[in-house]
């Protein structure tokens, strides 16, 4: 019961996908003052390598998203950070490039309940890359931090071996939430995992935090309305696609300027 109250808490006030935009909401076509991150956010030592190889050989490049409700943002799905990232993976790479971003929607789910459905979902969507959202319900549930790791062990296991890169996404950082649920444990295990795999880990926590401390938004407000909300999208959007620019360590010949 306690776990119910306090996801309903988290799902009302520390979810940036909460609040309802306007349909047909244009998001901003540069990248806002408030988007600016150190580098070392951006980057990873691993690498992408079916991305770089769907690039260079002109192939389709498919992208699966699989997160909880902070994925979306209800009535705009073209501000939501998947849609953004998409947007931006187009500019950037070749115009010739097909690209695809979809979103698999694992509501209230732990990563063990999310990765026992990885084998037919790889097998119905077969993408080349898929980013993996998770870690904020099991933190919320307070399931033992070994056994998340082991579920996000055989979740990447499962990805990898349906032939797909994958990239872990860890917790959105609220400082609303951030007493409410100890959030250090599922962090530390989802870097180990990545580290054990070789695979890039975007720290969403830490790049919400940092936009928080150096007051590009103020993720404590209770007030936050849809502006924020598609903000917040857009910059996660537009780092996501940079760290898998990155990652695939495409060359400069293959980006757009």
């Amino acid at each position: 019961m306690k776990a119910k109250v306090l996801l309903s808490l988290v799902l009302l006030c520390g979810s940036l996908a909460a609040p309802l935009a306007r349909a047909g909401d244009a998001a901003p076509a540069t990248a806002p003052a408030a988007c600016e991150l150190p580098s070392y956010l951006l980057t990873s030592e691993s690498q992408l390598p079916k991305v770089a190889e769907a690039v260079k050989a002109g192939k389709p490049l498919e992208i699966l998203v699989i997160g909880s409700r902070s994925t979306t943002i209800p009535s705009s799905e073209g501000s939501s950070y998947p849609a953004r990232m998409e947007a931006i993976l187009k500019e950037k790479l070749p115009p010739s490039e097909l690209l695809h971003v979809s979103v698999e929607i694992q509501s209230k789910r732990t990563a063990e309940e999310a990765a026992s459905t990885f084998v037919k979902l790889m097998e119905a969507k077969t993408p080349t890359l898929v980013v993996w959202q998770t870690g904020t319900v099991d933190a919320i549930r307070s399931i033992d931090p070994d056994e998340f790791r082991s579920a996000v062990t055989e979740g990447v296991i499962a990805l990898q071996k349906a032939g797909a890169d994958v990239v872990l996404m860890n917790l959105q950082y609220s400082p609303r939430t951030e007493t409410m649920i100890s959030a250090q444990p599922f962090l530390d295990n989802m870097r180990v995992v990545a580290q054990e795999h070789d695979i890039p880990l975007f720290d969403r926590f830490a790049i919400m935090r940092q936009w928080n401390d150096q007051g590009q938004f103020d993720l404590f407000s209770p007030s936050r309305g849809p502006e924020l909300a598609k903000q917040v999208h857009d910059c996660l959007g537009r780092a996501l696609a940079q760290f898998v620019i990155d990652a695939a360590h495409l060359e400069p010949v293959q980006q757009q300027n």
